[in-house]
C-alpha cells in the first residue's frame, strides 16, 4: 500500500515532470498547526532537514504555526543529520509522553497546561534561543494570533465574547475577522519573509533571544487549552495565542514568492485550509492560485486507516483514553513508526528524474 501522495500546484508540476524534485530547488518549507497530526511528519522531518536539504546551500524560509512553529525551530537547532534527528526524536518523544497532574477523569486547566507547556519549552530551548536563530541556513518565523478590542486581553467573558465576534465575523469574510485577530509573525532581524502578506491584516516583528520562547509559547496556545500570552518583548502589547487561529495550514501568497524556487509543504492531509476557523466551512478548502509553485506532501487516506483507531493522532485521543497515559502514547508511537514509510517514498521519489505529481 502507498503511504505517501504528492500534491503539486501547475508550476511545480511542470518544474518535477522536467528535472524531478531537487533539494536546491526549495525556498520555503511551510509547517501547519494541527496538534498531534504533526507527530507523523516527525521521520520526515528528520530526513528533509537533516539529510536532503544539506545536499543544497541555499537559504530556506521555514514558515511555522503551533505545533508546526515548534517543529521548524527544532530543525533550526541541528547542525548535521545526527543532531537533527536526535532533536526531532527528542520533540516526538516529548509531545507523546506529556502529562499534566490533574483529577482523575478530569481534563487539566488552562493554567496547568500552560505552566507544563512553558517548562518543556524552557527544558528544550532554554540557552539555546541564539543557536536557533543563528543556523547558517534556516530562517524560522512564528507565526501568532494577536487579540484586538475584545481580544486585547484575555478575560472569562471577554475571550468567549470576543471569539464568538470572530466567529462570526469569519463566517462573511477571512479578511473580516482581522477586526478581532491579526497575524503576527516573529521573524529573525534581517530576514523578510520572502512572499506578501496582504490577504490577511498582518504585521512581521523582530524574533529575538529575549522573545523567542514567548512567541514559541503563543504560536502553541490553543484558546481554551492554554492562556494566552500577553505583551510579548519588542511586539505590540496584547493578547497571543495560537498561530493557527489566523493560519491553520499556512495558505499564504506563495506564487509571489521573490525568486525562483519551489515551496515543499510536508502536511497531514491534501487540504491547505486557511484559518482554524474555516475548518467546518468547506469552500475555503479548495487550492489556489496561491499554491502554484507548492509541492505538498500528504499521507495517503487508506495508509491512514492502518494506523491506531484508524486515523491520524489528535486531541480527541485525550478523551478517548482518559487517564490511561500509556495507552494514548502506545497509539502515537506506533503511529510515528509507521510513518518511517512516508520518510522512505519521499526519499525514493527524490532520486527520479522525473516526478508525476497529482493536482493540488
Amino acid at each position: 500500500m502507498q503511504a505517501l501522495q504528492i500534491f503539486a500546484g501547475p508550476r511545480a508540476r511542470a518544474r518535477l515532470a522536467e528535472r524531478g524534485l531537487r533539494p536546491d530547488d526549495v525556498r520555503v518549507v511551510p509547517a501547519a498547526a494541527g496538534g498531534p497530526k504533526g507527530l507523523i511528519l516527525g521521520p520526515l522531518d528528520q530526513f528533509i532537514f537533516g539529510d536532503w536539504l544539506a545536499r543544497s546551500s541555499q537559504e530556506v524560509h521555514l514558515l511555522g504555526a503551533s505545533i508546526g512553529a515548534w517543529r521548524m525551530v527544532t530543525a533550526c537547532l541541528g547542525r548535521n543529520a545526527q543532531q537533527t534527528a536526535a532533536e526531532f526524536e527528542r520533540l516526538s518523544r516529548d509531545y507523546i509522553h506529556q502529562h499534566y497532574d490533574s483529577p482523575a477523569g478530569k481534563m487539566p486547566n488552562a493554567a496547568e497546561v500552560t505552566r507544563g507547556f512553558a517548562a518543556k519549552l524552557d527544558e528544550v530551548f532554554g540557552g539555546r534561543e541564539a543557536q536557533v536563530l543563528s543556523h547558517p541556513r534556516y530562517r524560522p518565523h512564528i507565526f501568532t494570533s494577536r487579540g484586538r478590542y475584545l481580544l486585547a486581553r484575555e478575560g472569562r467573558l471577554r475571550t468567549p465574547l470576543g471569539y464568538t465576534g470572530a466567529f462570526m465575523a469569519n463566517l462573511l469574510g477571512r479578511r473580516l475577522m482581522g477586526g478581532s485577530l491579526e497575524r503576527v509573525v516573529f521573524s529573525p532581524p534581517g530576514a523578510e519573509l520572502p512572499m506578501p502578506l496582504h490577504d490577511y491584516r498582518s504585521r512581521q516583528v523582530a524574533l529575538t533571544p529575549q522573545n523567542f520562547q514567548a512567541a514559541l509559547l503563543a504560536s502553541c496556545s490553543i484558546p481554551f487549552w492554554l492562556q494566552a500570552v500577553h505583551d510579548i518583548p519588542g511586539a505590540p502589547r496584547g493578547a497571543y495565542w495560537d498561530g493557527g487561529i489566523t493560519d491553520y495550514h499556512l495558505h499564504l501568497n506563495y506564487a509571489e514568492m521573490l525568486g525562483e524556487g519551489l515551496v515543499l509543504y510536508p502536511h497531514f492531509q491534501r487540504q491547505v485550509i486557511p484559518g482554524w476557523l474555516d475548518k467546518s466551512l468547506k469552500r475555503r478548502h479548495r487550492s489556489s492560485a496561491f499554491l502554484d509553485n507548492v509541492v505538498l506532501l500528504a499521507p495517503h487516506p487508506d495508509w491512514i486507516k492502518t494506523l491506531p483507531r484508524g486515523k491520524l493522532p489528535d486531541r480527541a485521543d485525550f478523551q478517548h483514553h482518559g487517564d490511561d497515559v500509556g495507552a494514548r502514547a502506545a497509539d502515537w508511537l506506533r503511529a510515528v513508526a509507521e510513518s518511517q514509510r512516508l520518510r522512505d517514498e519521499f526519499a525514493a521519489a527524490c532520486e527520479q528524474p522525473s516526478i508525476a505529481a497529482l493536482a493540488l
